[in-house]
Formats: structure tokens, sequence, C-alpha cells
């Protein structure tokens, strides 16, 4: 019999606390799987969705509030601004192009973005059936809103007032949809867009006026910049802030600053997981070191057959090794099927999703710690197998 298969044989033999050590050590190591896999997948999914955006334009308020709902749309708009001192900041020669956006309403949940082709152009997307909006009302739906809500190019569907989908309709103002997007990992997925006089087009009608039918008053939600020279990071937000009503967010600066407030949670779970790894350490040592004083004899048997002390020590340290082996894939398998579970309850919700089939590097790491925990706890119980005095222990019985 290989020490492989009598390690797994003791370690049958103690079901029950085998099975408390595991789990205690899956609980630790799948807690910061979930960590790793959730952080680096929001942090890679919002850096592509602020990508080409060096700046962002909006009514006075929160400039979190501003990047979030322009950007990300999670969050409620902070008003609107002047479509005149919009364009006025489009023709800044420390600008190199900018995409207005008028946000507002919302079907089923799914954010109305009144915007041009040039944000389709930014991420990339591309219909994949279909074409681009040409006129009012037409409108171009992502591939999560076209999965979720069953729609297809020749649709029709109103709008409801809000960003909620409890708001009012706009029934006498009803879309069509010419244009479904392939799926491109970015924003676009969860979005129904449609041109700028779209949104103008309902609301307008909605209220019974067309007060703004000459264009002075105008107004979009926000607008996205990207610089024409390095210079501008210095100069244009306090240009914007100074000299219109508008005020300025930079999706860089307030997207660190959301993370570090995050970061905060994210270490105290962290640190409670590490707590857990290190009590499931203590719990391995104190397992091994009790099934050591139960297998005093038959070790000194194993020894008069002829196992020297080196291949009694790697028994122990084996069977610690192992622990932690099955631990740590126990925990990398509940982290990831944790993970997708949070990711389908974000996608109902509509929010940035997570999936659990994938794999970051740092998992490596987290396996490492685990065998490294198990070696580490089976190290005194290994040194006194090497130790063990054949003589003395079988006179003892």
């Amino acid at each position: 019999m290989n020490l492989f298969t009598l390690s797994l044989s003791y370690l049958r033999a103690r079901a029950l606390s085998t099975a408390l050590n595991v789990l205690l050590l899956a609980l630790g190591v799948a807690t910061i799987t979930l960590l790793l896999l959730t952080m680096h997948q929001l942090e890679e999914r919002m850096g592509r969705d602020a990508r080409g955006v060096d700046l962002v334009a909006g009514a006075k308020g929160s400039p979190m509030q501003v990047i979030l709902s322009a950007i990300y749309h999670l969050d409620v708009p902070t008003g609107n601004i002047p479509l005149k001192q919009a364009q006025e900041i489009a023709k800044h020669r420390m600008v190199k192009k900018t995409i207005p956006l008028a946000l507002g309403d919302s079907y089923k949940g799914f954010r109305i973005v009144g915007t041009n082709p040039d944000y389709v152009a930014h991420y990339g997307g591309k219909p994949a059936a279909g074409r681009l909006w040409e006129k009012p009302m037409e409108t171009v739906i992502g591939a999560e809103v076209a999965q979720r809500q069953g729609l297809g190019v020749g649709a029709t569907f109103v709008g409801a007032h809000g960003i909620a989908d409890a708001g009012s309709e706009h029934g006498d103002a009803p879309f069509q949809v010419v244009g479904v997007l392939a799926p491109s990992g970015t924003v676009l997925d969860r979005l129904v867009l449609t041109g700028i006089e779209s949104v103008w087009l309902v609301h307008d009608e909605h209220r019974g006026t067309d007060a703004n039918a000459d264009g002075q008053d105008k107004e979009i939600t926000a607008l996205l910049i990207e610089y024409a020279t390095p210079l501008a990071a210095a100069m244009m937000p306090r240009y914007i802030n100074q000299n219109s009503a508008m005020q300025a967010a930079s999706p860089a600066y307030e997207t660190a600053r959301l993370f570090s407030v995050i970061g905060v949670g994210v270490d105290v779970l962290r640190g409670f997981a590490l707590v857990l790894i290190l009590s499931a350490g203590l719990s391995l040592f104190i397992a091994l070191y009790n099934a050591l004083a139960e297998r005093r004899y038959d070790l000194a048997l194993m020894r008069t057959l002829g196992a020297g002390p080196a291949k009694l020590m790697a028994l122990m340290l084996l069977e610690g090794v192992l622990l932690a082996g099955f631990g740590a894939l126990l925990g990398l398998a509940l982290g990831h099927g944790l993970t997708e579970l949070l990711g389908h309850s974000l996608k109902a919700a509509q929010q940035v999703a997570v999936t659990g089939r994938t794999w970051v590097p740092e998992e490596l790491w987290l396996i490492g710690i685990a065998l490294a925990v198990g070696i580490i706890a089976s190290l005194l119980p290994a040194w006194h197998a090497y130790r063990t005095d054949i003589a003395h222990t079988l006179a003892r019985g």
C-alpha cells in the first residue's frame, strides 16, 4: 500500500473530522474566490464602459452621480443641461469629440438613451439584425434587452417615464425597433438607443406643448467628452465649472473613489475569509496531532516492517496536503458557484452582471496559500512521527 492510499484510508476513517476541516477551509477559500471574481469583473467592465471618456459634463450635483448615470447607467441623472452650452463645449479647441446623451425614460427597467450613432461606434457596437436609427421614434436595442424582452426588428413598444418600471407610460408615442445590436460586453447590451430628437418629441407630446420647437430651450442630460490634448485635463474641468451652469466630472477619479469606498467592505470580507483559513489551519493541526496520538502504535509497527522515519513524516505531511487540497478545490467550486448565482441576481435586477464561468490568475495563489496552510499545520505532527520511539511505543502497546 503506497502513502497516498494509506493517507486516504486514514482520512476516511475519520470522516466527520475530515469533512469539518475541509468545509472550514473551503468556506474561507470560497469567500475570497467570490471577492476576486466579482471585483475583477466589475473593474474590467467599468473600465471598458469608461474607456475613451475623459470627462462628463452634467447638471450641478454629485460628480459620482453624474458618472454613474451617464456612463454606467446605474443611477438617476442630476438633472438636465442646456443644449446650447453643450454645443459650445463641443466646439472648444481642447475637445476632440463629444457625445450627447438625453436620459429620463425606460422600458421594462432598461434605460432609453437619446444619443447619436457615435455612441454605438464608441463601444464598437454593430447591428446583429436590422440597422441603426435614421429618424425619430426609431430605436436600436441591446442584445440583453432583445433577449430578456423578446423584441426583434419590427417590434413596437412604449417607454415609461423615469428609470424604473413604475413610471407612467408614454402611450401616445410608440417606438419602433429597427435594429438589434450584437453582444459587445459593454453597457450597450442593456440599453435602448434612439435619437435625441425622439426623447424631445416624446416629452414635448407628453406635456402637450411645442414650446421648444425652435430648439433654443432644448436640453440634454450629459455630454461625454474626449480630450484633444493632455493639457485639457488640467483646464477643461475648471473651464466648464466656471463658465457654464454645468459641472465637470472625471470618470477616472470618480471610479477610483467609488472602488476605494467599496474596497473597505471588500477588505473586511477578505479579512474574515483569511480568519476562516487560519482557523482551518489550526483545526487541521489539532486533528492531525490527535490522529498522531491515536496512531503511534500503528506508526511504530510500520517502522518495524521497514518504513523509515522520513516515510512516516511524509505520510503526515501528505495528509495535511490532501486535506488542504480538498478544501481548496471545494472552496474554488463554491466560490465560482456563488459568483454565478450573484451574476444571475444582478442580471435579473438589470445591473452590471458577473459570471462564475471565468478564471483569474490570483486563484492560483489562493490554492498555494491553502496548501501552505495544510503543510504548516502538519509540520509538528510530521516531526513527531519522524521521531517515533519504536521500542517505547511498542512496550506501552
